[in-house]
């Protein structure tokens, strides 16, 4: 009977040790996932914001304030705000600008 007993508490311990091993190699996971995600963001946000440099003159020059307040006026312009629709429609043009 104490050999049955101590085998199945040594099946315990194995167990309980392997969902250790499991609950850390998630939380390994999932910090690799989060940094994954903000290095994706960054790169976005980097390459979106020079696209956006590329065509403002003088991007230096302008203080936040203006670029936001810039942004703010194009993006509520009607014919911007049909353009993106299309966009997400499917059925905007997919020229790229050539400038």
């Amino acid at each position: 009977m104490s050999e049955k007993l101590e085998k199945l508490n040594q099946e315990i311990e194995k167990t309980e040790a392997k969902l250790r091993r499991a609950q850390h190699e998630e939380k390994i996971l999932e910090h690799q996932i989060k940094t994954l995600t903000r290095k994706e963001r960054t790169h976005r946000l980097c390459t979106r914001g020079a696209e956006l440099e590329r065509y403002l003159p003088h991007p230096e020059l302008l203080p936040e304030e203006q670029v936001k307040l810039f942004l703010k006026l194009l993006f509520h312009r009607d014919s911007t705000r049909q353009l993106i629709e299309q966009i997400f429609a499917g059925t905007g043009t997919e020229k790229e600008d050539t400038e």
